[in-house]
């Protein structure tokens, strides 16, 4: 599992291929999660590259990536499996005109009528090796789910109640995010490697923006992440993550914009504000202060 990654400074070499820019902190809990068998937990605000990783792990291991996307109301059957009730249906169907229904319930609850979920997916061997499985955003999901997983990732398997157990052979490469918007229960995130995902520094942000969006000018992209970083000292609903960063960056490249004025970036704000009253607030006068500033910053760096 570890082959690719024999170093911290691999971690961080191969994750650049992916365009992936990850701090010493953060390859270093790679590293150790790699090494050890532990997850990895990863917290922070929306859009600071959390789902990422997972998927520039994945690449740069050359195994396959399967995500869970939880949600409110996520429970364990729905994680795991379940039957196809249609075809189970016309398979009776069959059956009854056939007169053949002596081993109807081991034939209709057999793997040719199983819906293999994320987490059932994660536990069959992988051609390749250990898949990466991506637990995204755990904290939409309610404690009971919480409960179920804690008992899964311990020992790598789960329970059909008609096929009995299956356990990993190669235990997955477990990697779960959060958001915050609620905390997640202590003994999960004491089964994890734990790291806070914050908002980068103006150089790790600008390295970022250089490798997801190379044809940006090196003055524009100056500009674009100063406006940015000034932008996330404003009391907004919702701050702008890096995934922003990128995809405003993306937008004034198509516009053939060569740098920033008041008027473009009043244009664009839809790209990286995603709530009206931050837009609003931030419309007219306040966006040519915060571009002043955020230039000034530039010139006194």
């Amino acid at each position: 599992m570890t082959d690719s990654f024999e170093s911290i400074s691999a971690v961080q070499a191969r994750l650049a291929e992916q365009s992936y820019i990850a701090d010493r902190a953060l390859a270093t809990v790679v590293f150790l999660a790699l090494r050890l068998g532990r997850p990895i937990f990863l917290e922070g605000e929306p859009g600071t590259g959390k789902t990422e990783i997972a998927k520039s792990i994945a690449t740069g291991l050359g195994r396959r990536l399967i995500r869970l996307q939880c949600y409110e109301g996520l429970d364990s059957a729905s994680a795991v499996y379940e039957w196809n009730f249609a075809a189970q249906m016309l398979a009776i169907r069959a059956m009854e005109a056939r007169g053949d229904t002596a081993d109807m319930q081991a034939t209709l609850f057999g793997p040719d009528y199983l819906i293999e979920r994320p987490l059932l997916q994660a536990m069959r061997p992988q051609k390749g090796g250990a898949p990466v499985l991506l637990i995204d955003e755990i904290d939409r999901t309610d404690e009971p789910f919480e409960a179920f997983l804690l008992e899964a990732l311990s020992d790598y398997q789960v329970t059909i109640p008609e096929l009995g157990t299956i356990k990993a052979a190669d235990p997955p490469i477990v990697i779960l995010t959060s958001n915050r918007t609620r905390e997640v229960h202590d003994a999960l995130k004491r089964r994890c490697l734990y790291h806070w995902v914050g908002y980068p520094s103006f150089e790790r942000e600008l390295e970022i923006l250089s490798a997801r969006a190379p044809d940006a000018s090196a003055t524009l992209s100056r500009e674009i992440v100063a406006f940015v970083q000034r932008l996330r000292t404003e009391d907004l609903f919702k701050k702008p993550g890096v995934a922003e960063t990128i995809d405003w960056a993306k937008c004034l490249l198509a516009l053939d914009v060569l740098e920033l004025s008041p008027e473009v970036i009043s244009d664009t704000l839809g790209a990286i504000l995603k709530y009206q009253d931050d837009i609003a607030r931030l419309q007219g006068m306040e966006v040519k202060k915060i571009l002043d500033e955020a230039r000034q910053s530039l010139e006194s760096a």
